[in-house]
């Protein structure tokens, strides 16, 4: 019989067809609904542990196979062993032990960095956790259910149980996605943990650094230096002048905290630990009409986490010891320590020594005509400590509590002696700043639309000196203390899926008291001010449809009591993308500012830490008012990144005391303002592993004083021009991170003659030229850092690196003044010098 082509192909269908019931079946599915199918055909019972069986999902057996067939088939796709009780009983037990947690790391598909606070959900249930900062997670249940990994930079992944179930706790790597309203203009931003916002801010996580040049450990506050148009002039955090502002005109926070002292060593570190989780946001314009109190920038940092993970952190450099440590003290809360101390009370390293020689340069400490310490190995102790403590305590399923408390402070006491008469008299004199601060936060989720948060905050600061003279016996006592207390309101009611309405109201009440007592002759000063203050605020966020256009409109209206007076404060940021590359952005807003630093003396508290801090009294100290502008655009394609920005800005109600004049104007009190122009740009490159950048900073910064004569000049914290380049690579574990910067010397008044006048016969002077009509020397540093990682376990890692400051030893003037000599009325050049050549070393155990 002749078979027909068409024939031959239906049988062959047929025969197919009739072999599925002899196949296993191509989908998966969970092991227990396969056991289930099983017993109902078979008539058979099977007893088993959950937890033992619900790892594994695989095809179902064939329909056709038999009882004995079928356990043989799922004994060769898992660990399961089968017992037969009973013709009808079958035990069903793991060959292998299942003790190991369902773990994983999430790490960023490009640089390769731990991603942070990713959730991992069982799916279909309420079951989740959140990595941790080394993009570790473990599940506390054993589900077959899938896996969903979400986080608000990343694309969302789904992983099958058995992923997680192998030797070691698995890693996957997830795809940076743009996420609405939370969008990332820039992903890096000259390293790994920088991020430039759709909503104008500047994102700073130093715990993801790659690396940074110079800096041994991610330094929090010295990290915003790397942002054009923030600049240090004189190597410190205590002096970050942003777009020409003087530091106190900056708003820092930590935890809703506002930090009046930000600096350990008088500002040469930051007084913020490194070790914290710290994520920075930092608004140079257009900020949100939430802050107040700023006529400049806003710096706002958190250490909050999620981390359901027990974390510990100890290490030390050549400046100080460290501990930090995370605590899950319940099923819903958790307490955070951090701690560190410096040991140069008791060791002097070459870093303290040079350090020391920076910060106490033509200060009571040192001796101003040689340079030299007056004894520097026995009669001076120095020491800085830092303490946080931190808890979270989840309400419910919407709320959560957080109590934070900080503690910062610096301690200088140090003897000075001389023979007189054969005999030795000895003084004591001291210097201590310290800060305390407390804030509790609630916040609740009332549902997908509104949410609410509320906070207490208190922050103490307190500037205490004693200065005893060995020449004429005079004492001179000076206090500066400040008591800031504050509750905060803020709801978020989200109108539809583009538009969210913020508003909220906040109350402050700040007391500043100065005190100054001497002996010889007898005068005693008691200054003490307090301002209550009230604030509406009302912000709509806008994001369109097509992601294009992102848009923040804010009011502030602040009523203060003390003057019943009104001052309204608009804020405006806008973000548009012309193209997939290309971004414009423009921002604006009014700010004013109550407090503020001045400086009485350039030799009050020991000539270390000169200014303090005073409330407006709208007199001699008027409300410090600003307006801003700016408008800039961000380009990124093929891993380039290129950010111009222009900008205006003006300031009205400047003291002459509060400018740290050092020439004519040192005491004359004048009011006046400053106005200050310029364009920020930074270019970026980065090659796999490798990043690269150049930014550039102009700006034209005068004051104007009227009534003065002259009444324009330039101002003290103008730096015409700066640059800086840098590039970081990553190889396996090392980081290596090499930067260079430069910029045009600080404005500078000289004498008229080498010779001083004299108004009066006993009375010389110093006749100046034209304040701010000359310039230091051009500023220039080279710096190098390194670390490596290696693991000692799952859980531990060991980290090591060095890092060296001014690796050129260049030395570069950052402030210059003139005095007389009262003992042959000469006058006196006395120059400021950068940090020489300073190496450091770190050692750290993560686990």
């Amino acid at each position: 019989m002749k078979i027909k082509k068409g024939e031959i192909t239906l049988l062959l269908l047929f025969l197919w067809f009739f072999d599925l019931s002899g196949q296993e079946l191509g989908s998966t599915m969970p092991l227990k609904e396969i056991l289930s199918e099983i017993e109902k055909k078979h008539q058979v019972t099977f007893n088993y542990i959950e937890d033992e069986i619900v790892v594994y999902t695989l095809p179902s057996p064939a329909l056709k196979k038999t009882l004995e067939e079928k356990i043989e088939y799922i004994q060769s796709k898992t660990t399961l062993r089968f017992k037969f009780v009973s013709d009808r009983l079958i035990t069903i037990s793991n060959n292998k032990k299942l003790d190991k947690p369902l773990c994983g790391y999430l790490l960023d598909n490009d640089s390769k960095v731990p991603i942070y606070n990713a959730t991992i959900r069982v799916s279909g249930t309420n079951t989740f956790v959140l990595s941790d900062e080394k993009g570790f997670f473990q599940l506390p249940v054993i589900s077959p259910n899938p896996i969903e990994i979400s986080h608000v930079n990343y694309q969302a992944q789904s992983v099958l149980i058995n992923d997680l179930y192998v030797e070691n706790c698995p890693t996957f790597l997830l795809q940076y996605a743009i996420q609405e309203l939370e969008e990332v203009v820039a992903d890096a931003y000259l390293t790994v943990g920088i991020r430039k916002k759709t909503n104008g801010t500047f994102e700073i996580k130093p715990k993801k650094f790659g690396i940074l040049p110079g800096l041994v450990e991610p330094d929090v506050l010295q990290t915003m230096q790397q942002i054009p148009g923030i600049i240090s002039a004189d190597e410190t955090i205590a002096n970050i002048n942003m777009r020409g502002g003087t530091h106190d005109q900056n708003l820092f926070l930590w935890n809703g905290i506002r930090l009046y002292q930000t600096g350990h060593f008088f500002g040469l570190i930051s007084a913020l630990h490194p070790n914290l989780a710290h994520t920075i946001q930092i608004s140079k314009n257009g900020s949100s009409a939430f802050y107040g109190e700023s006529v400049s920038s806003v710096i706002d940092i958190s250490s909050r986490t999620n981390t359901e993970e027990n974390t510990s952190t100890v290490g030390m450099n050549l400046l100080n010891a460290e501990f930090a440590s995370r605590i899950k003290t319940g099923k819903n809360n958790s307490i955070e320590i951090a701690a560190r101390r410096s040991f140069t009370d008791v060791f002097n390293s070459p870093t303290y020594k040079n350090y020391f020689n920076r910060i106490f340069q033509n200060t009571e400490v040192i001796d101003v005509t040689n340079n030299q310490d007056v004894n520097y190995e026995s009669e001076e102790d120095f020491y800085f400590y830092d303490f946080t403590v931190q808890f979270q305590q989840k309400i419910g399923k919407k709320s959560e509590l957080f109590i934070d408390g900080i503690a910062i402070s610096n301690a200088l006491t140090f003897t000075e002696s001389t023979l007189a008469n054969s005999q030795l008299i000895s003084k004591n004199s001291r210097l201590n700043q310290n800060t305390f601060g407390g804030t509790l936060t609630w916040k609740t989720k009332w549902n997908d639309k509104n949410e609410t948060e509320i906070s207490v905050y208190s922050s103490y600061y307190e500037l205490e000196g004693k200065n005893e003279s060995v020449e004429d016996n005079q004492v001179l006592v000076q206090e500066n203390t400040i008591l800031d207390n504050g509750f905060r309101l803020r709801n978020s009611h989200k109108l539809n899926q583009n538009l969210t309405l913020h508003n909220g109201y906040q109350f402050n009440e700040i007391g500043i008291r100065s005190f100054d007592d001497v002996n010889v002759p007898q005068f005693t000063r008691t200054v003490k001010e307090v301002l209550m203050s009230h604030a509406l605020i009302a912000e709509l966020e806008y994001q369109s449809p097509n992601q294009k256009l992102y848009a923040k409109l804010g009011v502030r209206g602040n009523y203060f009591d003390k003057w019943s007076m009104t001052l309204i404060e608009p804020r405006l940021h806008l973000n548009y993308a012309l193209s997939d590359h290309l971004k414009v952005e423009v921002a604006a807003e009014q700010k004013n500012q109550t407090t503020s630093q001045i400086i009485d003396l350039q030799q009050d508290f020991l000539g270390v830490e000169k200014r303090r801090w005073v409330l407006a009294n709208n007199a001699t100290i008027p409300i410090q008012k600003s307006n801003q502008a700016s408008v800039g655009m961000v380009f990124r394609k093929n891993n380039w990144l290129i950010h111009p920005e222009a900008f205006y800005k003006k300031v009205e109600g400047i003291t002459s005391s509060g400018q740290g004049f050092q020439n004519q104007l040192e005491f004359v009190k004048v009011i006046g303002q400053y106005e200050v122009y310029g364009v920020e740009v930074l270019l970026q490159k980065q090659i796999d592993q490798f990043t690269g950048w150049f930014n550039y900073s102009f700006n034209n910064n005068d004051y104007t004083f009227e009534g003065y004569i002259p009444p324009q000049f330039a101002n003290n914290f103008e730096v015409n021009h700066s640059l800086a380049l840098g590039a970081t690579y990553q190889w396996k574990n090392l980081k290596l991170a090499l930067g260079g910067k430069w910029f045009t010397g600080r404005p500078n008044t000289i004498p008229l003659s080498n010779t001083p006048i004299f108004p009066t016969p006993d009375n010389p002077a110093i006749a100046y030229s034209l304040p701010n009509a000359e310039n230091l020397d051009d500023y220039f540093q080279v710096n190098f850092s390194s670390s490596y990682a290696v693991a000692l376990g799952k859980k531990t890692n060991l980290f090591l690196g060095v890092s060296v400051l001014n690796l050129l030893n260049q030395r570069n003037t950052i402030n210059r003044f003139y005095r007389i000599n009262p003992g042959n009325t000469a006058i006196e050049e006395v120059n400021t010098y950068s940090l020489e050549l300073t190496p450091n070393a770190f050692v750290k155990v993560n686990f």
